[in-house]
């Protein structure tokens, strides 16, 4: 089964937050697929914690090390069904890229952002609990 997963989801595994092992055991022998945004995402969460003292750069090497060991797939977004989805959803784009993902390849999301989960169910995309 294919699952799109965010970078909330994917920070919580590289960081080691409580949700690791919860997130690992929900997609163990998954497909997982996201937006080819998500590379530039993790970049850009390390670099909010390195701002917030949480994160040194070798951690984030490492941790960027980790984040490429993860088997992922990435899907090309529709950008116009991305825009609707942001206009309907009150999201960012980055944002709706996952929603857009959801829709179209029919998959749960796995995301940690309650905004996010909401406007998912407000849109009857399944989504997994962690």
């Amino acid at each position: 089964m294919d699952i799109v997963i965010d970078t909330s989801a994917l920070i919580a595994v590289i960081v080691g937050e409580p949700e690791r092992k919860r997130i690992i055991k929900a997609t163990a022998g998954n497909t997982l697929i996201g937006p080819g945004s998500i590379p530039l995402e993790i970049c850009n969460a390390f670099s909010t914690m390195f701002k917030q003292k949480r994160l040194t750069l070798e951690e984030a090497k490492k941790g960027f090390s980790i984040f490429e060991s993860i088997p992922l797939r990435y899907i090309e977004s529709n950008f116009m069904m991305t825009l609707k989805l942001s206009k309907e959803s009150n999201n960012y784009a980055y944002d709706a890229c996952f929603l857009d993902c959801a829709i179209r390849y029919k998959a749960p999301l796995l995301t940690l952002d309650r905004n996010l989960k909401l406007s998912a169910q407000n849109l009857n995309i399944e989504t997994l609990e962690i």
